[in-house]
């Protein structure tokens, strides 16, 4: 259950950093959290969490919501709950019904997860606008596509490209 352990731990490290880090203000006074970065991260290891606990993996990001509450502020773990909890239906419906090689799924739930996952915490913690939604899922995706390569190039050399 590694990779489970690492996504509850993960959860808890982006909000307590979201505490930490300063936004920054883009061109046209959009704010941006660097911490974005870092939750590209979050979503490919849910997806190993996944893979190794089938749907226990909500509970495990429930969890992680709930030890937030207590390491970062509670607005910041409530949107962040919220945030990874329409991420983790997006990704649950995508690892369920498409199919598709686990590098592939893993890609296309974060393409569909991350912009609706950003809009909603943005939105809770106030500072939604356009501009910042694509920063953050952008942010989000560069992680989820670093990654993504890393794991198909290793599947492939090893020979396993398998849909579990």
């Amino acid at each position: 259950m590694k990779y489970a352990f690492l996504y509850i731990a993960t959860i808890v490290l982006v909000n307590f950093a979201f505490d930490l880090v300063p936004l920054l203000t883009l061109p046209g006074g959009d704010r941006w959290s660097p911490v974005s970065l870092v939750v590209g991260f979050t979503f490919i290891i849910r997806d190993y969490a996944q893979r190794e606990i089938g749907h226990q993996v909500l509970p495990a990001m429930l969890l992680g919501g709930l030890i937030s509450w207590f390491m970062a502020t509670p607005a910041i773990a409530l949107a962040s709950v919220c945030a990874f909890l329409t991420g983790e239906l997006l990704d649950w419906a995508v690892f369920t019904f498409t199919g598709r090689p686990f590098t592939q799924r893993v890609l296309l739930s974060s393409a569909l997860g991350t912009p609706v996952d950003s809009a909603v915490f943005l939105s809770l913690v106030g500072i939604f606008s356009l501009p910042s939604v694509v920063m953050m899922t952008l942010s989000k995706m560069a992680g989820a596509v670093l990654v993504y390569y890393l794991a198909d190039r290793r599947e492939r050399r090893q020979g396993w490209h398998g849909s579990t």
